[in-house]
């Protein structure tokens, strides 16, 4: 009965590993897969379950959906041409202010991947090329729990039954770790793109990633954590743009930055809004309010393809987020099938029995599995999130640091991920292949895993 109901999990990580189908035939195949035990368990009461439970994962589904295609948009309406970039030698200030807090910023605006896009873009406008480019590019999602304003840690957050706030200060502790880890790597990663840092611009970039990671924290604790991420990158970039490129880096940089600036102003102006009316069908999970921030983002950047004209490039980011959004539907569906129909709580308690008091310790190691195979928080969440609860229920562990560790370790693991690095790769056109980008990564896995591990211990 246990392999019948891991069935399901096993398929979709299997596939998707090796790259036999898409996301969205993976998790259909999934979802059929799980059937057989529902069916076991539940018998006629099956179709109203499944019924049930496929309603409640659309409506959680809806906002991370609605930020895909926004944020797609937005990035349409905001995008340099194709070829314009600045050609520029290879330095060391200039790589991390593109890889660290610009292209961080990037992708806790917009999401999928965008921020290392950008700062893909940018090494190969200093000649950074092959597998060294596109490790350093990866560098920019490492803030994947906030990225695209944080849909896959809400969705995470409601599928454990934990409030969002909480989740994003737990993961907060962790990333701060782990992002000061894996400094020496990407030292040497500048090194081997011709553009060894000195000790002075090490001690520098350490100061600007303490600075970064600082505001991390202190954004998590007294803003919404939508927009911490926004903030302490954003607030980061200015600094580091400075030094990369002064002086008129810097009113270029205010110039570049004024649409996300507007953005941020829209998300903060909207929070600001008292009692504002909301959809709130489900009483145990969150409301949908007009303000939410997949409306704000939506709005913005549609106001944006309209005032620069570009309708037709919105409308094109909205065919592409047809089957990103698709595949985030049934990711979301699979895991409450999995949740309300007590699956998940049956391998969790199949998983403790099996590991006795370690376990919690297979927590991170797993996590971190499932954002690199699924390439997405919201479906690292959607897919282990209940699992994981229900395992850190079995231990007695406080929910908020279950939903943390998961929502940190999946998203880790997303920012390196069979697909984004393909993407990478294909960006890249030089025969450059994931497995080569993967070998130079190893040690910040390893340093994510040590991180999660003392979030555990200290928890």
């Amino acid at each position: 009965m246990i392999l019948l109901e891991a069935l399901p999990l096993l398929l979709l990580l299997g596939l998707l590993a090796a790259g036999r189908a898409s996301p969205v035939v993976a998790c259909l195949l999934a979802l059929a897969a799980s059937i057989p035990a529902l069916a076991l368990k539940h018998g006629m009461a099956l179709p109203g379950l499944l019924a049930g439970e496929t309603i409640i994962g659309a409506y959680l589904a809806i906002a991370p959906m609605t930020i895909v295609a926004g944020g797609l948009a937005f990035h349409s309406a905001v995008a340099a041409a194709p070829g314009s970039e600045r050609k520029q030698p290879p330095d060391a200030a200039r790589i991390f202010a593109a890889v660290v807090p610009l292209g961080a910023f990037l992708e806790c605006v917009t999401g999928f991947a965008v921020g290392a896009v950008f700062a893909l873009s940018s090494l190969r406008a200093m000649g950074v090329r092959g597998p060294v480019a596109a490790a350093l590019a990866v560098q920019s999602l490492t803030l994947v729990p906030w990225g695209g304003l944080g849909p896959g840690t809400a969705l995470g957050s409601a599928l454990a039954g934990v409030p969002v706030q909480a989740t994003a200060q737990v993961a907060a502790l962790p990333t701060v770790a782990w992002m000061l880890l894996n400094l020496p790597l990407l030292w040497h990663l500048q090194a081997r793109a011709g553009a060894a840092p000195d000790l002075r611009e090490k001690l520098a970039q350490t100061g600007l990633m303490c600075l970064l990671l600082a505001l991390l924290l202190l954004a998590n604790w007294l803003l919404p954590y939508e927009i911490a991420g926004v903030v302490a990158t954003g607030l980061t970039t200015i600094p580091a743009l400075w030094r990369a490129q002064p002086p008129a880096g810097l009113r270029s940089a205010l110039r570049l930055a004024a649409p996300y600036l507007m953005l941020v102003a829209a998300l903060l102006g909207a929070r600001l809004v008292p009692n504002p009316p909301a959809w709130h069908p489900f009483t145990a999970f969150p409301a949908f309010p007009i303000t939410h921030v997949a409306v704000v983002l939506a709005v913005v950047a549609g106001a944006m393809l309209l005032a620069r004209g570009r309708l037709p490039a919105g409308m094109d980011a909205l065919r592409r987020a047809r089957r990103p959004a698709v595949a985030m539907l049934l990711y979301v569906v699979l895991g409450r099938w999995l949740a309300g129909g007590g699956v998940a709580a049956e391998l969790a308690q199949a998983l403790a029995t099996g590991l006795g008091a370690a376990a919690p310790f297979a927590m991170a190691p797993m996590a971190l599995l499932s954002g690199i195979i699924t390439g997405s928080n919201v479906g690292s969440n959607a897919a282990l999130m209940p699992v994981q609860a229900a395992l850190g229920a079995a231990f007695g562990m406080d929910p908020a640091l279950v939903a943390g560790l998961q929502s940190f370790a999946g998203g880790g693991g997303a920012g390196m991920s069979a697909a984004g690095l393909a993407m990478l790769c294909g960006l890249l056109a030089d025969g450059t292949r994931p497995g080569q980008v993967w070998r130079l990564l190893l040690p910040s896995m390893a340093a994510l895993l040590f991180a999660g591990t003392a979030l555990l211990l200290l928890g």
